[in-house]
């Protein structure tokens, strides 16, 4: 792969990735409730990992492809985000609450259901990720590229969210007015992302 090219697709997907919206939302609110960090943010590059696999084997294109799939995914995935956001204005993350942290395999999977529905993935993947393929003349298949690109998302993925798990722990644990105002914040921004791609995308149908 052209290493212009590959330096361009890290700069656009770590801009993405640390844009805040539902994993940020979601590392923040496990890192105050005292739950793993780490388990939580190996359930969202889960969920990546599979939309890497899906896109390696061509499926993204599939999807791309087909409107009515496409307006059902997004459809899905912009219901989950009003669904998440509104649990996270309604119950917003506090530190020092007394409730019990998440059992390590819920917070895996919630990860894993959180990433594998957001539509900023799909995005990704079914719109930035193939402009960075080389399809002629390239050293590399496309099934190939595709998995790397798709794999070095992964690893900005885990980059960011353990920093954001980690700082959020340590400025925010001590603060509980602060940590309810970033809390309802990224609820808020869910909501409103949400929102925003589900009339566009019923406005499409």
């Amino acid at each position: 792969m052209d290493s212009g090219l590959l330096f361009s697709y890290l700069a656009v997907d770590l801009l993405l990735v640390c844009v805040p919206g539902a994993d940020w939302a979601y590392v923040i609110a496990t890192a105050l409730r005292r739950g793993s960090v780490p388990r939580a943010v190996a359930g969202l590059v889960s969920g990546y990992a599979l939309h890497t696999a899906l896109a390696t084997a061509g499926l993204a294109v599939l999807v791309a492809g087909s409107p009515k799939l496409l307006t059902a995914l997004t459809v899905a995935g912009a219901g989950y985000l009003l669904w998440l956001g509104w649990g996270v204005l309604r119950r917003p993350a506090v530190p020092g609450a007394m409730e019990e942290p998440s059992p390590d395999g819920r917070l895996f999977l919630r990860g894993a259901t959180i990433s594998g529905l957001n539509p900023k993935g799909l995005l990704l993947y079914l719109s930035v990720l193939p402009q960075f393929l080389t399809l002629h003349g390239a050293h590399l298949p496309v099934p190939v590229q595709t998995a790397a690109l798709g794999l070095l998302h992964m690893a900005c993925c885990a980059a960011v969210y353990l920093t954001v798990g980690a700082v959020s722990r340590a400025l925010l644990s001590a603060r509980p007015a602060a940590a309810r105002a970033v809390a309802r914040t990224s609820g808020a921004a869910m909501v409103g992302i949400g929102a925003v791609l589900l009339a566009e995308r019923l406005a499409g149908v």
